[in-house]
């Protein structure tokens, strides 16, 4: 039964709560503030009237004793002593807080020092809610319906081998059941046949690759479970090389290499240096699982088991391209004993590279030779210098020219670096009886079509921003490619209006296979 109170007849004094109430043990002060509140509220007419109702539709026909003598009847004279009030015998219900009068959860929060909920549902009335699993590191679940018609395609297959499947009939297993490339059949089935048997279970696939959740996942975590080491985490040069043996014997466009034994291991090798040199982008010959999403590896792979003329596939396994690098590679190499020094890379493109800049490359600043002879470069480190050399659009070639020409390692490269390996190119420029295109005019162009964030500080982020950073470098140490550039070659024009989605090193290899072709049949 609520009874309006008028607000005006409480203490003002009483109501203005203070700023900061005491925080000692058991909050003395803010109890006293309480009693006298709620003293001064029982002292009211209505509120006295409102707990008289309270307690007469509580108790109806029961009186509260002696302690009920001393509430008085006549509504003109109603008063309760607040203090016997807190005596009421057991048995009565306590008064209920003034439902005319509720306190702010401000000043509530103030006087007891805690939130109050105000949920209208206690604890046992709260609907508890799972909430669905939404992440899934090894990839959603295998419905149901995928795993059992993926079990019976298991079953068909291991229906003539009760004992397991022998090497030569785990082809559908590789191709059908795990979606990967028919030269990961050997590969796959040594990783099934642990215990070196020859013969690989139908139990053994299950548990290893169906329960797995293998069926759901992508192709680059396919291919990393199958290539990698069980106590590893990434992928090693040494980890291709089974796949790339038996693409060689079954590739029906490797077919001629059987014969050459030594070119097939030359040829497996540059393939996996090209794979490192596009994926691993850390450089460190560790291929992360992210660094194979992030590629397109797996769509490379694919390609060449369904790809009857290997050099349609150019990325990575073109056996042109492995013939130009090797060619170019065994002519710098005047004595043949497979590593080149400074003096073998000065004559590549015709002496097109500067001497500052081939000392930079064997300074190892770019990336620190494989080939175990000092001051030497060994097969691996020339396919990272032609790639770079031959594409300077690609991120791992604009990383490797920037350590080049960041002298100071700073992460900026500044006009004066610039100028340091400009000047020669103006002496080599003089040489040929030409004017050369001053320092200062070379560095407005370069801004203009690089576009700096800041005005003189080139960062690698400025270069991977513009698709024509290549042509920075050529100015700064590639004499033939600099004419070519000032002189905007329409040869060069025209081969990339042909077919835009070759890549710089496509056309180079196509052009330079065509050279080194009509040179063996002794057209030239």
């Amino acid at each position: 039964m609520p009874v309006a109170i008028d607000m005006g007849i409480l203490d003002p004094n009483l109501l203005q709560l203070p700023q900061d109430l005491p925080s000692s043990s058991g909050n003395l002060g803010a109890d006293k503030l309480l009693d006298d509140l709620f003293t001064q509220w029982l002292s009211l007419p209505e509120a006295q009237r409102m707990v008289m109702t309270l307690i007469q539709e509580a108790h109806p026909e029961a009186s509260c004793g002696d302690q009920g003598s001393r509430i008085q009847t006549s509504p003109s004279s109603l008063s309760i002593d607040p203090p016997t009030l807190m005596h009421i015998k057991e048995g009565c219900t306590p008064p209920l807080s003034p439902r005319s009068l509720p306190l702010s959860p401000r000043s509530q929060r103030r006087l007891t020092g805690h939130t109050i909920s105000t949920s209208p549902l206690s604890n046992s009335d709260l609907i508890r809610e799972s909430i669905p699993q939404f992440y899934f590191p090894k990839g959603p679940p295998t419905s149901k319906e995928a795993y059992f018609e993926c079990l019976d395609r298991v079953n068909r297959i291991f229906s003539g081998y009760p004992n397991g499947l022998p090497l030569s009939a785990f082809m559908p297993v590789t191709k059908e059941i795990c979606k990967l490339p028919s030269y990961f059949s050997s590969v796959l089935f040594q990783k099934l046949d642990i215990n070196r048997t020859g013969l690989v279970t139908k139990e053994r696939l299950i548990s290893d690759w169906l329960d797995q959740n293998m069926l759901v996942a992508d192709g680059a975590t396919r291919i990393f479970t199958v290539l990698k080491q069980h106590d590893t985490d990434y992928l090693t040069q040494d980890d291709f090389r089974p796949i790339l043996r038996e693409l060689l014997l079954t590739h029906q466009g490797l077919e001629f290499l059987h014969d050459t034994p030594e070119f097939q291991d030359r040829y497996a090798e540059t393939v996996i240096f090209r794979i490192f040199y596009h994926c691993n982008k850390g450089g460190n010959g560790r291929l992360l699982l992210r660094e194979i999403k992030r590629s397109h590896l797996f769509a490379t792979l694919q390609q060449v088991d369904v790809e009857e003329d290997i050099n349609k596939v150019l990325n990575y396994f073109s056996y042109e391209h492995f013939y130009v690098i090797y060619c170019k590679f065994w002519e710098l190499d005047s004595d043949h004993d497979f590593v080149i020094d400074k003096d073998d890379l000065l004559r590549y493109g015709n002496h097109a590279l500067t001497y500052r800049i081939v000392e930079r490359i064997f300074s190892q600043v770019p990336r620190r030779f494989r080939s175990g002879v000092e001051g030497k470069m060994g097969y691996e480190d020339f396919v990272w210098f032609i790639l770079s050399e031959e594409d300077k659009s690609s991120e791992t070639s604009l990383e490797y020219w920037f350590k080049c020409v960041d002298l100071d390692c700073d992460g900026v490269i500044t006009p004066n670096e610039m100028h340091h390996f400009y000047e020669e190119q103006v002496h080599r420029v003089e040489c040929m009886a030409q004017e050369p295109v001053l320092f200062e005019d070379i560095v407005c162009q370069m801004s203009d079509m690089i576009k700096p964030k800041k005005d003189g500080h080139l960062t690698l982020r400025d270069l991977k921003n513009c698709k024509l950073s290549g042509n920075f470098f050529n100015i700064l140490f590639n004499l033939n490619k600099f004419v070519a550039f000032e002189t905007r070659d329409p040869f060069l024009i025209r081969m990339e209006r042909e077919d835009p989605t070759l890549t710089e090193w496509d056309r180079f290899a196509h052009a330079e296979y065509i050279r080194l072709a009509m040179e063996e049949d002794g057209v030239y």
